[in-house]
């Protein structure tokens, strides 16, 4: 049994340590690739207040490990809440530090949220999903430009986007460019499942976070809630995604001390997952 190359680790799953230390233990237990956890409060791998300078010492920092990132996961701000003219001027500036860091470390994509961190709109759901899409759609403008992509991740349980209902309604929204990450415990914690979030979305989807999850709580180690991985990647295979898969395992049942390992753990099961999932559908990976 070994690790799938589509499988790979967020360095959100070890946040607890520096960046420099993450990588190593990621690199240690085999895996080739990353997604990069820029998310204040979150993940503190890439400084909030970025500079060029900062940047630039992330960048170094990840080409020295050597691994590959498919994605820069960050956070802009509410991005239903309405701005002046100088927060607006901000964000403008920040998104623009982050898509700099996703060509500098050569991500495929920066990853950006789907509204604040409440379910309740700011003003009505339909003036705010229209806010979310418009700022959404700016920041696609500029990813574009640089030859990089915009994934927003919908559905977030804790998110203003927090299910399949208000996910679809805020996609329908938005240009075509912009894809969508499937997250099984966002999904599964708002009450539906990995195969029907992809009968709906799967034209939409570019990639998956991986984590275990139960209604309401998305903070499970794999194998301890209710996603059915088998399923999961059966239906990745017949929807023809062959894209990569993420450990985001931001869990509270593993201590610090063993997420290293649990994450190897957890990626050498997804990866017999899809393996046999590749026998089932046909050989489609």
């Amino acid at each position: 049994m070994s690790l799938s190359p589509r499988v790979i680790c967020s360095t959100i799953t070890l946040r607890y340590l520096p960046l420099e230390a993450a990588l190593r233990q990621i690199v240690e237990r085999g895996f080739t690739g990353i997604d990069l956890g820029a998310l204040p409060g979150v993940c503190d791998h890439v400084p909030y207040d970025l500079t060029p300078a900062a940047v630039a010492e992330v960048a170094s920092t990840i080409a020295d490990s050597g691994l590959s990132v498919i994605s820069v996961n960050g956070d802009i701000g509410d991005l239903n809440v309405p701005m002046d003219a100088d927060g607006t001027a901000a964000r403008a500036r920040h998104a623009d530090l982050l898509l700099d860091l996703a060509a500098r470390v050569g991500a495929r994509a920066l990853v950006l949220p789907n509204g604040r961190l409440d379910h309740e709109p700011v003003r009505d759901l339909e003036s705010d999903l229209d806010l979310v899409a418009a700022e959404l759609s700016r920041v696609d403008e500029r990813t574009r430009e640089r030859g990089l992509e915009l994934w927003v991740e919908a559905p977030h349980w804790f998110r203003f986007a927090y299910d399949l209902d208000r996910s679809g309604a805020l996609l329908d929204r938005l240009p075509a460019s912009i894809g969508v990450v499937c997250d099984v415990s966002h999904i599964t914690a708002g009450g539906s499942t990995p195969r029907v979030f992809l009968d709906r979305f799967a034209d939409r989807v570019r990639h998956v976070h991986i984590r275990d999850a139960a209604r309401g709580d998305i903070h499970r180690s794999v194998g301890k809630g209710e996603v059915d991985f088998g399923d999961l990647a059966v239906s990745l295979a017949e929807h023809g995604y062959d894209g990569s898969l993420a450990l985001e395992l931001e869990t509270r049942d593993v201590a610090d001390d063993d997420r290293a390992d649990a994450a190897l753990t957890a990626g050498l099961f997804i990866s017999t997952q899809l393996d046999a999932a590749a026998s089932v559908a046909g050989g489609v990976r």
